[in-house]
């Protein structure tokens, strides 16, 4: 059961099953209190779980057979639960004196369901406080992530992007490559697929792009099919190479639908007084002139609309 998606008091009444005497009784302790128990008195005691098992016994209960619907002894209840049954025998005390074991017998059996009791409430309130904590925890990843990126894609949101161009002038890193990525035809797929695949085409390709970038990259959805990728640093031809890697693997691509096919254009920030918000627009212009090459190709209507 997961206990993380119900009430406390829906697990305090639930989960006291999984517990056996030897978690909620220092059987150690108790095993000398019983030994010193039967010397003083000559009272012996015997303790099993629930189920007859025996765990604690301080004389001769060679005869006993676990039966414990039979023969219950005491039972031993911890949140409305038996947990373990209290068997002793005192045969050779006189009859005045077993009244008074009775009650002592009787009091240490409410010592044991206190003792019990505040265990077991202490053990589960404590593992519930961690689930919280944990649950805590994670929902605010959740949220530091959701401001972040892009709940379609995972990629960088247009907002936080933006953010991070910012940064990286600040920064005056150069050179940064800056290559824009837009899907060809996603409205043909949108009109003959509908919403769900073109979403879909969409998760595909931004997928294929968190695949060919490296760590450092800064991968963005900047519109509905459009992405900007920025490389820091970038090497000579490192974002021309990214570029292609990324158009070659959405033409390997094998779908029983989908045909991804992307344009892309690269332009490189190269002095420290340029800023890349200004360089989009250079590198969207690059974008559309690779994508009316792509469109114009042999073949390409072709691999498009052959499952449309």
């Amino acid at each position: 059961m997961a206990y993380k998606t119900i009430p406390f008091e829906k697990r305090i009444k639930d989960n006291i099953k999984n517990y056996a005497p030897d978690k909620l009784f220092p059987v150690e302790n108790l095993t000398e209190y019983f030994k010193a128990f039967t010397k003083a008195c000559g009272v012996e005691i015997l303790l099993t779980d629930r189920h007859g098992e025996r765990l604690i016994s301080t004389g001769d209960f060679s005869n006993f057979n676990g039966d414990v619907v039979a023969n219950p002894g005491r039972k031993v209840r911890v949140c409305d639960r038996t947990v373990g049954h209290l068997y002793c025998r005192f045969d050779d005390v006189e009859d005045s004196g077993k009244v008074i074991f009775d009650l002592m017998l009787d009091q240490l059996v409410a010592l044991l369901e206190r003792l019990g009791e505040q265990t077991y409430l202490f053990t589960e309130s404590s593992l519930y406080i961690d689930e919280l904590e944990d649950k805590e925890k994670t929902q605010q990843q959740i949220r530091i992530h959701s401001e972040k990126l892009d709940p379609l894609t995972g990629v960088f949101n247009k907002l936080y992007f933006e953010k991070r161009m910012g940064i990286i002038d600040r920064a005056e890193i150069i050179p940064v490559g800056v290559v824009n990525i837009n899907i060809n035809d996603w409205k043909y797929v949108n009109d003959h697929f509908g919403d769900e695949e073109s979403d879909r085409l969409i998760r595909l390709v931004a997928n294929i792009i968190r695949t060919e970038s490296k760590a450092e990259y800064v991968v963005g959805r900047v519109d509905g099919d459009v992405f900007v990728t920025l490389i820091p640093m970038a090497e000579d031809n490192e974002a021309e190479e990214f570029a292609r890697r990324v158009q070659a693997a959405c033409l390997a691509s094998e779908d029983a639908i989908l045909s991804p096919s992307v344009a892309c254009g690269v332009i490189y920030k190269s002095n420290v007084e340029q800023h890349l918000e200004d360089l989009l627009s250079d590198a969207e212009y690059e974008m559309f002139r690779n994508k009316l090459e792509i469109k114009n190709a042999p073949g390409y209507r072709e691999r498009l609309e052959k499952r449309g």
